[in-house]
C-alpha cells in the first residue's frame, strides 16, 4: 500500500492529475468533496461552522432546506478587501475532521488490496497544522505537486467559475482579485516543492501533462509493489 499526497496551488490542474491518477488505477480521494460532505446538514462539521460564524453562512436551497451558503462563507474565510479572512477558524473545524475521514477510507482500501495506491487530492497538504504527531510525513509515503505559472493559474480559477458565461469587466476584475486572495493564502505550496518526490509542470497541453502522469505513476507502481 502506498499513500501519495497530491497537491497544488488553485488553478493548477491537480484536479486533471487526479483524474490522470484514477485512470491508472489509483484510489484518489479529494480532499474537497470529503470537506463538502462533512459540512452537509446533520455533520459535526457544519454545526460547528454555524456556531462559529453564525447564521450569515446559511442559506435555504431550491426546497426550503438549509444548507451552507459557500460563497458567503468563503468571503469570511478569505477576507474581502479591507477586511482580514478568518481562514485558519475555519480550518481547524474542517481539516482535523477531513484528515481523519482520508485515513478511513485509506485502510479500507488497505484492507482489501495491499498493493494499492491511494492518492489524497488536497491543496494544503503541507501547511495544514492539524495532521497529527508526524504531521504529513506520517500520512504520506510520496508526495506530488502539480505547478503552473500564477497568471494562468488565475485565468484556470475565472473560467471555472464563470462556467461557460461571458464575463464583463468588473466581474473578471472581481474574480481574478479572488483568485490572488486564495492564491496568496497557499504560497508556501509552491515554496514547498523541494519536499515533494515529484513535480508536475502544467503550463502546456493536457496531453503533455498526461505524458508526466504516465512517467510518475510507474514509478508509484514500483514503489507500492517494494513495500509488500
Amino acid at each position: 500500500m502506498l499513500r501519495v499526497g497530491l497537491t497544488g496551488g488553485l488553478g493548477s490542474g491537480k484536479s486533471t492529475a487526479a483524474r490522470m491518477f484514477a485512470g491508472h488505477g489509483a484510489h484518489v480521494f479529494s480532499a474537497d468533496e470529503i470537506g463538502r460532505e462533512l459540512m452537509q446538514p446533520g455533520e459535526e462539521v457544519y454545526a460547528a461552522i454555524v456556531a462559529k460564524f453564525g447564521p450569515g453562512v446559511v442559506k435555504a436551497d431550491a426546497a426550503g432546506t438549509e444548507e451552507l451558503d459557500r460563497a458567503a462563507l468563503a468571503r469570511i474565510a478569505f477576507g474581502v478587501s479591507g477586511i482580514a479572512g478568518r481562514i485558519e477558524e475555519l480550518n481547524a473545524i474542517v481539516h482535523p475532521a477531513v484528515i481523519a475521514r482520508q485515513a478511513e477510507l485509506i485502510e479500507q482500501v488497505a484492507a482489501r488490496d495491499a498493493d494499492a495506491v491511494a492518492v489524497v487530492e488536497s491543496a494544503l497538504i503541507f501547511e495544514t497544522r492539524y495532521g497529527g504527531e508526524g504531521g504529513w510525513h506520517r500520512r504520506f509515503d510520496k508526495v506530488v505537486l502539480v505547478t503552473a505559472a500564477e497568471e494562468l493559474r488565475i485565468g484556470r480559477f475565472v473560467e471555472r467559475m464563470a462556467g461557460g458565461k461571458e464575463l464583463n469587466a468588473e466581474e473578471r476584475t472581481a474574480l481574478e482579485a479572488e483568485a490572488r486572495r486564495r492564491i496568496a493564502n497557499q504560497v508556501e505550496t509552491e515554496r514547498n516543492a523541494a519536499r515533494c518526490d515529484y513535480v508536475l509542470r502544467n503550463d502546456g497541453t493536457v496531453e503533455a501533462l498526461q505524458a508526466q502522469v504516465d512517467e510518475v505513476w510507474s514509478l508509484l507502481r514500483d514503489a507500492a509493489r517494494r513495500r509488500l
